[in-house]
């Protein structure tokens, strides 16, 4: 299947999973909206994740992007980072958002060398921060990002952020999204 074709079936399958919601929202960024992007809804389907997956396989070869590890921020990227590694057969990080308290401390798990490139993906962008908050601790293990891959950005500033140091890779926008709303949008 070819990159738009892919791209166009994924905004369908947001639709049709419901995982674009309207009403009144707060975002882990602080912001208020009138829509909220459930990806988490949408990664509990396995055709959406592998499509996910392939989509963002596809996408980093045709910009040839070398990484030899996938990595995703707890909780919504772990299983698209998951799905990644599974189909590039690439080793999977894991980030948390804070260190263990217990056990060996860790903030990282998986296996990470310093010089490591790291294709690390996100469920949805608004400004960045969380996904530049994982970029910044593997960077502090040695690892180098290769590339930043995210299911959909909100087109709220993550783009202008991320792009400041590393590429970026949005699968669909939240323009997308809502060009084909009329066309997928399911009638309540």
């Amino acid at each position: 299947m070819k990159v738009l074709k892919m791209e166009e079936e994924l905004i369908r399958m947001i639709f049709e999973e419901n995982a674009i919601r309207f009403g009144h929202f707060v975002l882990t960024s602080g912001k208020e909206s009138s829509y909220y992007i459930d990806i988490k809804k949408l990664i509990t389907n396995p055709k959406a994740l592998k499509l996910i997956a392939e989509l963002m396989k596809k996408k980093a070869e045709a910009l040839k992007i070398d990484f030899d590890k996938v990595a995703g921020p707890e909780l919504g990227a772990v299983p698209i980072a998951t799905a990644l590694a599974l189909k590039t057969e690439k080793p999977l990080l894991i980030v948390r958002k804070k260190k263990k308290e217990h056990g060996t401390g860790k903030q990282i798990e998986g296996e990470i060398r310093e010089g490591d490139r790291v294709l690390l993906v996100e469920d949805v962008t608004t400004t960045g921060g969380s996904v530049l908050r994982a970029a910044e601790i593997l960077e502090e293990k040695g690892a180098k990002i290769a590339a930043i891959s995210v299911v959909v950005d909100r087109e709220e500033g993550a783009e202008e952020r991320i792009r400041r140091k590393y590429r970026f890779i949005p699968l669909v926008t939240v323009g997308e999204l809502f060009r084909y709303s009329e066309k997928f949008r399911t009638r309540d």
